[in-house]
């Protein structure tokens, strides 16, 4: 049976479902700006559209456990009157429409950021900028290590559970409103989703990206309330999926901070035996305790043994895709774009100037996966090429805006190739791979 809202109750929802959605892009918006490419999600997405589905069902299966929406699964359930169904049809509609809800809910937010253009990667060029989303995502971990909790005043959390009501309509309206409540949970992926997206343009992706992640959120809800189905009580297994995030999240802080203090990756080495021994470190310290260990479950000894294994774990994951990501090969640059310009014209040579940053994925992105490809390296030196890198790192320095200037460089990534006769021939002004810039430098001289 639906059960349709009253004219007065429908005026005061509307105004919260208003203000939750604010909300929801208020408290994204630091780890949205933050996020790049070297997630799990991220390289699962680029293998193409069901990669990308399946990564982000999982995260937001995932989400679905943590504590902070994990408790709320029974109890939604119940409100939205799905156990009290007099047939199991109806209840399998109950539970679609609060899944839709969610679904409502999250995909516009990548639909809208893969509209969005290049203005998270324009924010990272200030340095202050990244040091206070470092900042931010190493406050999320000492969260989820139980420094603090994330959670919404009460007063919050009980606005928002009577909001809706029963039926379907009540139904879809509590699962548009209640992804707020688990909006401390889900900030930290969903934000690097949306960033990633925001960089690709990619709107059918956006799309399919949040409808698969709103997807795993919602299917615990689905479960029990269309199949009754009893879920694992909650337990020491949701602390160490907290513990598992707070790793995660310490991580990504010091990797978003080495865009700012470069020195913090001087030890990383491109090479298989760096990375092995990174992952050991990481299995020594999951070892010691840095997941499955609790502050709680003892005496100094186990506190001792649960920091030792977070250091641990921290500092060589970090290492690791530190490593990870660096190029193992590369051209031969020249660093002063003037020497270059000087080397070109003296000696009647092509040129190709890659304006890149730390804090920009997709110029990373370039130097691994185009400029160390053996083909482009070959081709460039075929094509006897000065290739130059500017680095345009620190967006304070005047020489730095003079050669962007110079050259009209907008935005990054921007690589600009000349023939030897000093005339421009191409312009990239984003990521793009081997075979089309293989296809751009053939035949130039």
């Amino acid at each position: 049976m639906l059960h349709a809202l009253r004219p007065a109750r429908r005026n005061r929802v509307r105004p919260l479902v208003i203000a939750l959605f604010a909300a929801l892009a208020v408290s994204l918006l630091p780890a949205v700006a933050l996020a790049d490419d070297t997630n799990m999600f991220q390289r699962l997405i680029k293998q193409g559209p069901v990669f990308g589905a399946v990564g982000a069902f999982v995260g937001g299966l995932l989400n679905a456990a943590m504590p902070c929406t994990y408790p709320m699964i029974a109890i939604t359930v119940s409100i939205f009157g799905a156990r009290e169904a007099k047939s199991r049809s109806e209840a399998i509609l109950l539970s679609t429409a609060f899944v839709a809800g969610i679904v409502t809910l999250f995909t516009p937010l990548l639909v809208i950021s893969a509209l969005s253009g290049t203005m998270w990667g324009q924010a990272l060029a200030n340095k202050w900028v990244i040091y206070g989303l470092s900042a931010f995502f190493a406050a999320m971990a000492a969260a989820m290590f139980g420094a603090f909790d994330l959670t919404l005043p009460d007063s919050v959390m009980q606005r928002v559970s009577s909001v809706g009501g029963t039926g379907y309509r009540g139904a879809f309206i509590l699962g548009l409103v209640c992804g707020i409540v688990a909006t401390p949970c889900t900030g930290p992926v969903l934000g690097s989703m949306i960033a990633w997206i925001a960089q690709t343009h990619n709107v059918v992706m956006g799309a399919i990206v949040g409808f698969s992640f709103s997807l795993g959120l919602g299917l615990p809800f689905f479960l029990v309330g269309a199949f009754a189905v009893g879920l694992p009580k909650g337990g020491k297994w949701m602390l160490w999926i907290k513990s598992f995030f707070g790793v995660v999240m310490a991580i990504v802080a010091l990797y978003y901070l080495k865009n700012a203090v470069p020195a913090l990756t001087r030890f990383a080495r491109p090479d298989n035996t760096f990375m092995a021994i990174c992952g050991g470190v990481v299995a020594l310290g999951l070892a010691l305790g840095a997941v499955h260990l609790y502050w709680d479950d003892g005496g100094v000894v186990v506190k001792a043994r649960k920091g030792a294994g977070i250091a641990l774990c921290v500092g060589g994951g970090f290492l690791l895709v530190a490593a990870w990501q660096m190029p193992k090969g590369s051209l031969q640059w020249e660093h002063e774009e003037a020497v270059a310009v000087a080397k070109a014209k003296t000696e009647k040579r092509p040129m190709l100037i890659d304006f890149t940053a730390t804090w920009c994925g997709a110029c990373q992105e370039l130097s691994k996966e185009t400029f160390a490809d053996p083909r482009v390296m070959e081709r460039a030196v075929a094509e006897n090429f000065v290739a130059v890198k500017v680095d345009a790192t620190n967006d304070d320095d005047p020489r730095v805006d003079a050669v962007k200037g110079k050259y009209k460089v907008e935005g990054l990534p921007t690589v600009v190739i000349f023939d030897s006769d000093g005339k421009e021939r191409k312009r990239f002004k984003e990521f793009v791979g081997p075979e089309p810039f293989l296809a751009a430098i053939e035949g130039i001289n």
